[in-house]
C-alpha cells in the first residue's frame, strides 16, 4: 500500500506528459486549412473558375462567398464574415486580407492565391487590412494575455472552491472582484508590452473580465462539488482542451475535425477572437464570444448553487462527529 502511494505521484506525472503531448502533437500535426472563408467578387464565369480551381488543387480548404460588389465584399470583411476578399477583374485581380484574422491564416490565403495567379500569369495586388498591432505583428502577445488569464482564473477559482469557511456571498464577490481586476490589468500589460492597442482597450478588456470571472467561477463551481479532483477536471477542460482547440496564434481552420468541433463552444478561442475583433476590427462580432463565455459564467453559477444545495446534505466530517469530538 505504501509503495501504490509513493509511485501515484510518478504515475500521474507520467500520464500527465501522456495527455499532454498526445492532445498537441495530434492537434498541431501537419496543420491543413478547412473552411477559411474568402470573399469573392467578378463576373460570374471568373468566380467559378476560381472557386473550381481551388476545389480540385485545394478541396475543403476555402469557402468562397460571392458578393455583387467590391464594397459589399469588404464590408463582409470589416464584420468578420470572410478573412479575405479576392476581387477578379479582366485586367488585373487584387486580394486583401485581414491579418487580424490570424497570421497563419493570411499566410495561407496570401500564399494559395498568389501561387494560383502566379502559376496562371495573372497580376495580382496583395493589400492586409485590419493588421494586428506593430508592436506585435504576429498576435502572439495578445494570445500569451488569453493563457494569463486562464491559468490566472483557474487559480483563483481553486482558491475560492477549495476555501472553508466562507459563504456563498463571499465567494461571489471574490469571484467577482477577480473579474473586474483581471480584465484591465491583462490589457493595461498587453497594451504597454506592444506599445499600444488602439480604441478597444475598454472593449478588450470587459471582455476579458467576463472571462476571467467565467473561468474563475467554473472551476470555483467544480472545487466546491468535488475538492481536488474538481481542480484537475477544471485544468484539463478549461486550460488543455480550451488551449487546444482554440489553435493558438495558428488558429481553429488548421486543426483536425474534433477540435474543431470542440472550440466554438470553448473560452480561449472565443475569447481570442473577441479581442481581436474589438481591437483591430471596431467592436465587430462580439455577440457569439459574449453569450459563450456568459454562458460558462451561467453554468459556473449553476455548479456553485449546486454545491451549496448538495454539501449540506453530506452532513458533517467525520472528524468533526460528535464521536470524533468526544
Amino acid at each position: 500500500m505504501q509503495l501504490a502511494v509513493s509511485l501515484a505521484p510518478l504515475a500521474a506525472g507520467l500520464l500527465a506528459i501522456v495527455a499532454v503531448i498526445g492532445l498537441i502533437g495530434f492537434a498541431v500535426r501537419s496543420p491543413q486549412p478547412h473552411d477559411i472563408p474568402v470573399g469573392l467578387v467578378g463576373p460570374p464565369a471568373a468566380e467559378h473558375q476560381v472557386s473550381a480551381e481551388f476545389g480540385a488543387s485545394a478541396p475543403g480548404a476555402f469557402e468562397f462567398t460571392s458578393y455583387a460588389s467590391p464594397a459589399t465584399a469588404r464590408a463582409a470583411l470589416d464584420g468578420r464574415d470572410v478573412d479575405a476578399v479576392l476581387t477578379v477583374g479582366p485586367g488585373r485581380s487584387e486580394l486583401v486580407v485581414a491579418g487580424a484574422a490570424g497570421a497563419a491564416i493570411a499566410g495561407v490565403i496570401t500564399t494559395a492565391v498568389s501561387g494560383a495567379f502566379r502559376a496562371q500569369g495573372t497580376p495580382l495586388t496583395v493589400q492586409t487590412v485590419h493588421a494586428f498591432a506593430p508592436g506585435d505583428p504576429q498576435g502572439l502577445i495578445l494570445f500569451f494575455a488569453v493563457l494569463a488569464v486562464l491559468i490566472a482564473s483557474l487559480l483563483a477559482g481553486a482558491l475560492v472552491g477549495l476555501r472553508s469557511g466562507t459563504g456563498w456571498r463571499a465567494r461571489l464577490a471574490i469571484l467577482a472582484a477577480h473579474g473586474l481586476v483581471a480584465g484591465p490589468v491583462a490589457m493595461s500589460m498587453e497594451a504597454w508590452v506592444a506599445a499600444s492597442f488602439g480604441s478597444g482597450f475598454w472593449s478588450a478588456a470587459g471582455v476579458l473580465a467576463l472571462a476571467a470571472a467565467a473561468v474563475a467561477t467554473a472551476t470555483a463551481g467544480l472545487a466546491r462539488l468535488l475538492g481536488a479532483p474538481g481542480v484537475a477536471l477544471a485544468a484539463v477542460v478549461l486550460v488543455l482542451l480550451d488551449l487546444i482547440s482554440s489553435g493558438g496564434p495558428l488558429g481553429t481552420p488548421l486543426l483536425p475535425a474534433f477540435y474543431r468541433w470542440l472550440a466554438p463552444g470553448m473560452p480561449a478561442g472565443q475569447l481570442y477572437s473577441a479581442l481581436r475583433g474589438a481591437l483591430f476590427f471596431n467592436d465587430a462580432a462580439l455577440a457569439v464570444p459574449v453569450l459563450v463565455l456568459a454562458a460558462w459564467l451561467a453554468g459556473g453559477l449553476a455548479l456553485l448553487s449546486l454545491a451549496g444545495i448538495i454539501r449540506p446534505v453530506r452532513g458533517p466530517r467525520p472528524s468533526q462527529t460528535p464521536s470524533a469530538l468526544a
